[in-house]
C-alpha cells in the first residue's frame, strides 16, 4: 500500500489543480449564502493575493512528479504524502461545496489546513525544494483561507455579527497557528512566506485602521520569529 501512496499524492494533486475548471468561480460567500451577507469582509485579503494559487498549483504538480520518480519508495516522503493526501482530497470538491454550503467549506477548509501541515512538520528537510517548500505555501494559505473562511461564516450566522472584530480575531488566530508551526518546523520560511502574504493582501484591501495595525503588528512578529529561526538553523 505503502509503494502507492506517490501514486495517490499525483493523481490527487492533478485532481486538485484541476478542479476550478469544474466548478464556478469562488470570489467569496454569496449574499443568498449567509442570513447576515458578508460583502467585502475585513479580514478578506485583495483580490491579487490570491494569486499565490498559481504557485501553488505548479509547485505542487512539479514536488509530485519528482516524488513519484524519484521518491517513490522514501519513508520520508510517505510520512508526508499520508496528511497530503487526505488534504488534496478535500481540497478537489471544495470550491463546489464553498459555492454550495459556507459552513461545510468551513469545516472542510479547516481539515485541509490541518492535514498540510502536519505534511510539512513530516516533510523531509533533504528535498526541500521538492517537498517542504511548495506543501509550506500550501499550508501557510491554507492557515490564513481557514480563518477568512471562519470569520466570514460566523459573523454570516449572527455570532458576533462585527466583521471588524472577525478580522482582527482572525489575524491573531492565523498568527498563533503560524508561530506555533514556525516553532515546530523551524526551518520552513515558505510556510510563514504565505501567511504574511495573505496579511498584506488584508491591508491592501484597505480594512479598517485596527485591522490593518494588527495586520501589520502580525507580519513584524512573523518575520521576526523567521529571522531568528533562520539564523539558528
Amino acid at each position: 500500500m505503502k509503494q502507492m501512496y506517490a501514486v495517490f499524492a499525483l493523481i490527487l494533486t492533478i485532481t486538485f489543480v484541476i478542479s476550478p475548471a469544474f466548478t464556478d468561480p469562488f470570489m467569496g460567500f454569496r449574499a443568498d449564502q449567509l442570513p447576515i451577507p458578508q460583502i467585502d469582509p475585513q479580514v478578506q485579503p485583495a483580490g491579487y493575493a490570491f494569486s499565490i494559487w498559481g504557485l501553488i498549483y505548479g509547485w505542487l504538480i512539479v514536488s509530485a512528479v519528482f516524488g513519484l520518480w524519484k521518491r517513490r519508495d522514501d519513508a520520508a516522503w510517505n510520512a508526508m504524502r499520508a496528511p497530503l493526501i487526505v488534504s488534496l482530497a478535500l481540497g478537489t470538491p471544495w470550491l463546489a461545496i464553498a459555492n454550495t454550503s459556507a459552513i461545510w467549506a468551513t469545516v472542510v477548509i479547516w481539515g485541509m489546513a490541518a492535514c498540510a501541515i502536519i505534511a510539512l512538520i513530516r516533510a523531509p528537510k533533504a528535498d526541500r525544494w521538492w517537498a517542504q517548500a511548495p506543501i509550506g505555501l500550501y499550508a501557510g494559505w491554507l492557515t490564513a483561507a481557514g480563518f477568512v473562511s471562519l470569520g466570514s461564516t460566523a459573523a454570516g450566522y449572527g455570532v458576533l455579527t462585527d466583521s471588524i472584530g472577525w478580522a482582527l480575531i482572525g489575524i491573531a488566530g492565523a498568527s498563533v497557528v503560524a508561530i506555533a508551526t514556525q516553532q515546530m518546523r523551524k526551518s520552513a520560511p515558505e510556510y510563514s512566506a504565505a501567511v504574511i502574504w495573505a496579511l498584506i493582501g488584508i491591508i491592501v484591501a484597505g480594512p479598517a485602521m485596527a485591522v490593518s495595525t494588527a495586520a501589520m503588528i502580525s507580519i513584524a512578529i512573523l518575520l521576526t520569529l523567521l529571522v531568528v529561526n533562520l539564523r539558528a538553523t
